[in-house]
């Protein structure tokens, strides 16, 4: 007899089902809005600001979310967080509708949407272990990854056209239905939530997140991680939410359409990388994965500011489909490399951590290492009004590339892998 079919994991499925509509309309409506800033008359400082508050919210909220994603049910919490992001985006899409849209709105009800997921985000990580084996984690992750990303594949092009056509009021619906629809798939989970005994009040919040941080700190590993990223993220991040969208509209002649195709192209990078690191889904092969994904990061940073140049532009051609093949093959390679850090980081992390501690390491972690990048975007939009973009772009390049060589230095001598 042949081996027995395994069984459909149902449990996974639904959730990865409701993340992958959620992320669909989440896409769509991101990728517009810094077009849109600029569109109604907004500044470098604005996108900046935008991105800084679409980031903030959700590291205040990851201390707290730890360890109540590790106390409570963290299928409710995922719940709910979605249900409130869909009547928040709701509102987005009434208001745009009756003409009563401005920019302060927008922000402010932005940083409630990221303060929701700040609370989702952990009980999502904290969920996965527990649905699958431990030895399948890191395919698992892969195919986590690779479902969202291609979800996510078919948003630039959507976006650009529904933008074009209708207007950004459509955009807000659709996210506001996707978060409606992922809610109800996740209601659907079959999850059984053990209370584990804690110390109650205030008192007994500080006492776990101090657990979680204690976790942290004695893992070599998970913290060399954790300084590595805070420092990371802060030059990468602001390159996706603030030069690129500037860029494209201020100095390039390219139309949206053409913008759509760039994100399109981003995409396919990061699901490229996502399956090639399923390749690598033996535990012991973890440090490949990583060391690879952080030195070409580095590489392809130094290769994009150098595509920013007025010199090299003009050389390709302001317009020129040499250009955009240029500009688009160096973000594929930035996209595919980010994809081999972020998966083999999240395995190592959920092999190391105990269930119970799951949540907090997660938001402690994430608090850690995207503590930089709202400040980065702040001072990224602020600089740009003062400085050319190619210089800005350059500088954090060079930071970057020096900072990952130190690191897969240090990486080399860790036997933790």
């Amino acid at each position: 007899m042949g081996k027995e079919r395994k069984k459909p994991n149902t449990n996974l499925i639904l959730l990865l089902l409701g993340r992958m509509v959620s992320d669909v309309g989440s896409s769509i409506q991101m990728l517009i809005l810094p077009l849109y800033i600029i569109d109604i008359g907004g500044s470098a400082a604005t996108i900046g600001l935008f991105s800084f508050l679409s980031l903030m919210p959700i590291l205040i909220a990851y201390p707290f979310s730890g360890v109540l994603g590790d106390r409570l049910n963290r299928k409710m919490i995922m719940v709910i967080a979605d249900f409130a992001s869909a009547l928040f985006v709701l509102v987005l899409a009434y208001m745009s509708y009756i003409d009563k849209m401005n920019i302060v709105a927008l922000l402010l009800i932005q940083a409630f949407v990221a303060l929701f997921y700040g609370f989702f985000d952990p009980a999502t990580k904290g969920m996965i272990p527990q649905l699958v084996a431990k030895e399948d984690l890191n395919k698992t992750n892969s195919k986590v990854a690779t479902l969202r990303i291609l979800s996510g594949l078919v948003a630039p092009l959507i976006a650009v056209a529904l933008y074009t056509a209708y207007g950004i009021t459509l955009l807000f619906l659709i996210n506001g239905i996707s978060f409606l629809i992922s809610a109800l798939s996740e209601m659907m989970i079959k999850y059984v939530h053990t209370k584990k005994e804690s110390i109650e009040g205030i008192k007994g919040i500080f006492h776990d997140m101090w657990e979680g941080i204690k976790f942290i700190k004695d893992s070599k590993v998970i913290k060399k991680l954790s300084v590595f990223f805070l420092v990371i993220f802060a030059f990468i991040q602001p390159i996706f939410a603030v030069i690129l969208p500037l860029f494209f509209r201020t100095k390039l002649d390219y139309s949206d359409i053409q913008y759509g195709y760039l994100q399109v192209v981003l995409f396919l990078g990061a699901l490229i990388g996502s399956v090639a690191v399923g390749f690598f889904g033996k535990e012991k092969n973890l440090r490949k994965p990583l060391i690879i994904g952080v030195g070409a990061v580095s590489i392809a940073m130094l290769c994009f500011s150098g595509l920013l140049f007025p010199s090299v532009v003009s050389l390709l051609g302001n317009n020129s489909i040499r250009y955009l093949i240029s500009f688009a093959g160096v973000m594929f390679v930035l996209y595919t490399a980010i994809m081999f850090i972020s998966i083999p980081v999240q395995t190592i992390i959920q092999k190391a951590t105990p269930h119970d501690y799951m949540s907090r390491v997660f938001s402690i972690f994430s608090m850690i290492t995207k503590g930089g990048m709202p400040l980065g975007a702040l001072v990224y939009g602020f600089v740009l009004n003062k400085i050319d973009i190619h210089t800005t772009a350059v500088v954090a390049g060079a930071i970057v590339f020096i900072i990952s060589f130190v690191f897969i230095t240090s990486v080399k001598k860790i036997e933790e892998f």
